[in-house]
């Protein structure tokens, strides 16, 4: 008898990083010392976040081909050019109100710079790419083979430095690109090599959001449920008015803009991570890392309906340009 878990799984929005992350999650909740108690590579399952995440973005270097860049740079780099100047924004103001550190007390206890600017900068590839192959055009799918150079904590940082907040050394910022670069590299020399690398990075999402998932209590995800489902419809809402914006600029309809107005699912290991590099941010990690992911929750439930609404109505607006079109050159 076969039991369709992956089907099952993949009916959740964003669920081969939701479902494992919440299942990790779970166990460290009911059963804090699990990892410790088996050992071995069970433990290292369950504490080895940041290596399974350095292989993933090899992975998904490899997916970046050098190739399409000419045909989808004015579409994606447009959308990638929003995003960053968005992450930049949201690190200046609200680096200017809060600072390194996270808000300690209050209704917003658990904010922090760090946790918007990591929501803001990456944009859920996955669901971008299936709600283009569903409403979009072949230009618009293709274009997040730019938007991908948003994978990593590499722009958080670097939105971070450019503000003031904290200053990263220069091997750190390239430490962060460089799994990367070297994925996209060898895959542009080797067309093998990027199937081969490419087929990965699927398979490494599940593994790493567990690890991720194990440094997690729910308990603090409860607590920080509303502020969470209020950052993730401040990045629906922000990113999606600049979005359709410099979409419609660029000779879309703005569907492309909504469906990239979210927060990737690996956004949630970007806090860690960020951390990990300097250390000013480790207060800070722990409740970005929990509201990062409850904002890629809220989006991904939110952006597929907005998207196909938004897709019918610019749909019959051209129809409606196109009769009226017809009906002058009739006359």
């Amino acid at each position: 008898m076969q039991i369709r878990i992956k089907h099952v799984i993949e009916r959740v929005p964003g669920g081969m990083m939701i479902v494992p992350l919440v299942v990790g999650a779970t166990i460290t909740t009911l059963a804090p010392h699990t990892g410790v108690f088996f050992g071995s590579f069970t433990n290292a399952l369950f504490t080895g976040a940041l290596p399974i995440l350095a292989v993933f973005y090899v992975c998904m270097g490899a997916k970046i081909s050098l190739a399409s860049l000419p045909r989808v740079i004015r579409r994606g780099g447009a959308l990638l050019c929003t995003k960053i100047t968005l992450g930049l924004l949201a690190a200046f103001v609200f680096g200017h109100f809060i600072g390194v550190e996270p808000i300690r007390s209050g209704w917003f206890a658990g904010l922090s710079t760090l946790a918007v600017v990591a929501a803001v900068n990456d944009t859920n590839g996955g669901l971008y790419m299936a709600l283009m192959e569903q409403y979009g055009k072949p230009e618009d799918s293709a274009a997040y083979s730019v938007m991908a150079l948003e994978s990593g904590p590499f722009l958080t940082m670097l939105s971070l430095g450019v503000v003031g907040l904290s200053a990263f050394p220069w091997q750190t910022l390239v430490g962060a690109i460089l799994p990367l670069a070297v994925g996209m590299t060898l895959a542009n020399l080797d067309s093998e090599l990027r199937k081969f690398l490419s087929d990965g990075a699927a398979v490494m999402i599940p593994f790493f959001a567990f690890a991720l998932g194990t440094t997690l209590n729910l308990r603090r995800v409860w607590e920080a449920g509303l502020l969470g489902l209020m950052l993730g419809m401040m990045v629906v809402l922000l990113c999606a008015i600049c979005l359709i914006v410099v979409d419609r600029a660029i000779g879309g309809n703005g569907t492309a803009g909504i469906a990239a107005s979210t927060t990737a699912g690996n956004a949630a290991a970007v806090p860690l991570l960020v951390a990990a590099a300097n250390h000013d941010y480790a207060a800070a990690a722990a409740s970005a890392t929990v509201l990062v992911a409850a904002s890629v929750i809220v989006n991904s439930l939110m952006v597929p309906p907005l998207t196909a609404w938004w897709s019918a109505r610019a749909t019959r607006e051209e129809l409606k340009t196109s009769l009226q079109a017809a009906a002058q050159q009739a006359l």
